[in-house]
Order: C-alpha cells, then structure tokens, then sequence
C-alpha cells in the first residue's frame, strides 16, 4: 500500500522536476518549496561508489562550514585535567571535567552536549564510555579532532559550524548545511564546501564511480538531485 503524503508535500514535490539539477538552481527552488513553518535544515545527501564493511573503504572526515549551521550554538563537554580545564571554561565549553564527568555519563548514561572533546591523557577513563558515547556518534576522535591537547582551537571550531561526515553501513553521507532561510549563496558555499571534503575523503581502495548521486532536501521539503558536475567542480576546489 503506497504510503499518503499530505497536500502540502504533494505540492512541493510536484515543483521539483525529475531530473538532476544545478546547485544554483537547486537551492532557490528549495526554498520555494517551503511550507513547514519553522526555519527548516537544509540536508545534503551523498551516495558513495564504496563498501563500508572494508575498513580500507571507510569514509569519515571534519569540515568547518564557512557559513556555520544556524540556529542554536552547539552545546560543548570537555574532559580534561590540570590548566585544560580553565582553558575550556574561558572558551566556552559549557560542561568542563575530569574523573567526575567521567563518572557522571557513566553512572547516569548523561548526553546533555552535542560534541564531547577529550585531551589524549584522559582517553584511558573516556574508554570506557563507549556503550554510552558510541551509538550516540559522541566519541572522541583523533580523526575528527576532538581527541586533542588544543581544547580552545577544538571548541572554536565547533561552535563555529564544524560537522562531522560518514559513511553509513548502506554508504550514504548525510550532512546539515545550514537553515532554510540563509540567503543562496551562503547554502550553495556550505554545501560545496562539504562535497569537496567528501571527495578529499576518497579512499584510495575505492574502485569505480566515488560519488553516484547527490540529492539536497530539507527537514519536511522535497529532495532535489544534484547534477554529476557538482562533484566534479567541487573536488577541483
């Protein structure tokens, strides 16, 4: 039994043609298919020519959006010992620790943050955290930058719009690239911004077509395939 859509999102699918389109095209159009009545998040989705279960074939990575993500700023835990931790408090971290943070997402599964940055010396304790962090995409990583002894450049980057991308099981990429209501060209420079680091990103062991289809949406809007060409242009930036 197909599933019903409502008349709303019956109306802005119905703008959207089928078929690929340009990015500069495709963010107008995105945004005059608008109907929600809340600022919605603009979602960029990538397919990728990758399989996920080979380590060698995993894709993940950091970008800082030049135009950040909107809305609220990104609620920040730091766990760190000694000067680190006055050095988070004076950057705005929001919840600051050692041992007792620790033992608190521990004893209590707590995830009150969106980004949790771990200094190297206490990787041994946040260890074990992984039950509660990992499903959650909250562990700290040398990869994404959040296992670092600079926690002041960490937390500037991601109250500053920095996103983290990769690959699911099915080896599909979802990141935000911002609100609905940002002007084009602040939606079009993000957006190209992510797709140029995913193609950074490209595993050497990847064989065939990296990026198969791009397709940009919003919280409750249509989706929008991009053309091939994007992928190109922004893996030439």
């Amino acid at each position: 039994m197909a599933q019903k859509i409502s008349k709303n999102l019956a109306k802005a699918r119905a703008l959207v043609e089928p078929r690929p389109y340009s990015i500069g095209d495709a963010v107008p159009l995105l945004q005059k298919a608008k109907y929600a009545k809340f600022d919605e998040t603009v979602d960029l989705t990538l397919r990728l020519g990758v399989d996920t279960r080979h380590a060698d074939q995993m894709v993940r990575g950091t970008v800082v959006l030049p135009h950040g993500l909107g809305g609220t700023s990104k609620i920040v835990a730091v766990i760190a010992s000694g000067d680190k931790l006055k050095e988070a408090e004076a950057a705005g971290a929001e919840f600051v620790g050692g041992e007792d943070l620790v033992e608190r997402i521990q004893k209590e599964n707590w995830t009150g943050f969106d980004a949790l940055i771990a200094t190297p010396d206490m990787m041994r304790s946040v260890g074990k955290l992984g039950k509660v962090l990992g499903p959650r995409g909250l562990m700290p990583n040398p990869k994404t930058g959040t296992v670092t002894t600079d926690v002041v450049s960490a937390i500037k980057e991601i109250k500053a719009g920095k996103v983290e991308f990769r690959a699911d099981k099915t080896a599909l990429v979802h990141v935000p690239v911002g609100k609905l209501s940002f002007e084009p060209q602040k939606l079009i420079d993000n957006a190209m911004t992510v797709i140029s680091s995913v193609m950074k990103a490209k595993p050497s062991a990847a064989k065939g077509k990296y990026v198969k289809r791009i397709v940009l949406s919003s919280t409750m809007g249509p989706g929008i395939e991009l053309e091939a060409a994007v992928a190109d242009v922004a893996g030439k930036a």
